[in-house]
């Protein structure tokens, strides 16, 4: 898996004739090698020359790195001149490929030290090989987003009118570590009411209200892959406002749902979505892209944006998540992940998306 990786890598950086990529993406770093840590402030790097050497350059206090005996590891500690020896590593190159997330010190430092470095931000062929799913990564999100439909049932389950935003947020912790997640896709939306208008909501100790909107935006990571979907239900009651503003963020999720195939841009995507809140009067009220790219990492490189004119491509996996938010009134956002099929899409989860109203007489 890694070795076929790698071998794509080479031959985009041969096209380009880039002598060596700098990788400093951690989740890069693992998508390649397997090897995982957070490096805080301290350099982590693998060197991935055209011909096909690895190094992977480690601090001491990192945790040691399980990776292939083909790849040589250079271990410094705090306060060697690491950069030195990493612009002696490219003495035989010029043009470097670096990525995006590369702190700029570090490459100041190393430009010095190398006067006749070419350095090229050349992010996008690491991010467009990830942006492919292989058939192995796919069965993995799947299983990750069959366990999410679990979660947001279960989380649907709690709704009560003294159980505050942070406790249910809690609650889905627990259930998720039950569940064989090592971690979050990101930090849990849970949003009632007036809350639910801002679509990036930190749970606060509010507690539902009688005719509120629930919005629920939740992700956990397994197995390596994180999983991302959103639910949108009422608690008692719907007022006729709410109904319309569902139905019409329910539309337009299935419109650009039914735009999804190999070769659409991903603009053609957004904007079927977009059209259709616009048509029903709340076009100002959807603030945000219809969807993002999603794999090892919540949020990844491509996006279902309006004017990403990017084709879609077999493998390709991303949300699409069309939302309206009425300030101090309400939040409604309804969130797939989907993955791009040689004759369409795939859904990656299933939970119910109709609208959904939850007694306010039910047993916890």
């Amino acid at each position: 898996m890694y070795q076929t990786r790698i071998s794509k890598l080479c031959q985009a950086l041969k096209s380009q004739n880039v002598d060596y990529q700098l990788i400093s993406d951690p989740a890069s770093i693992n998508y390649l090698t397997g090897y995982k840590t957070d490096p805080g402030e301290r350099l982590l790097l693998l060197i991935l020359a055209a011909d096909g050497h690895l190094t992977l350059v480690l601090n001491q206090l990192f945790p040691p790195a399980q990776v292939d005996p083909k790849i040589e590891q250079l271990i410094y500690s705090d306060g060697q001149p690491i950069l030195k020896k990493i612009a002696a590593l490219l003495s035989n190159g010029k043009q470097v490929g670096i990525d995006k997330t590369w702190p700029s010190h570090f490459l100041l430092d190393l430009m010095a030290l190398k006067p006749d470095l070419l350095p090229l931000n050349n992010s996008a062929i690491i991010d467009d090989l990830r942006a492919i799913k292989s058939p192995e990564e796919i069965e993995i999100m799947k299983k990750a987003s069959a366990l999410n439909d679990q979660a947001v049932e279960f989380l649907i389950s709690q709704v009560d009118q003294g159980l505050a935003e942070t406790e249910m947020v809690k609650r889905l912790n627990d259930f998720y570590k039950k569940t064989g997640h090592s971690g979050l896709s990101f930090e849990p939306i849970v949003a009632y009411g007036a809350n639910g208008a801002d679509p990036h909501h930190t749970s606060s100790d509010s507690l539902p209200k009688i005719g509120d909107s629930v919005v629920l935006d939740i992700g956990g990571i397994y197995q390596g892959y994180a999983s991302d979907m959103t639910r949108t239900v009422f608690y008692g009651q719907a007022s006729p406002e709410a109904v319309k503003v569902y139905e019409t963020v329910l539309a337009a999720n299935l419109a650009a749902l039914n735009q999804v195939k190999p070769g659409v841009p991903l603009k053609t995507i957004d904007l079927a979505a977009r059209k259709i809140i616009e048509d029903a009067g709340y076009g100002p009220y959807f603030t945000h892209r219809t969807g993002h790219f999603i794999g090892q990492e919540c949020h990844e490189a491509g996006d279902v944006g309006p004017y990403n004119e990017t084709l879609t491509q077999v493998g390709n996996v991303f949300s699409i998540e069309p939302g309206i938010y009425l300030p101090n009134k309400l939040g409604v956002r309804i969130e797939d992940l989907v993955v791009v099929t040689e004759d369409g899409y795939e859904l990656l989860n299933h939970a119910n998306k109709e609208l959904q109203i939850i007694p306010i007489d039910k047993k916890q």
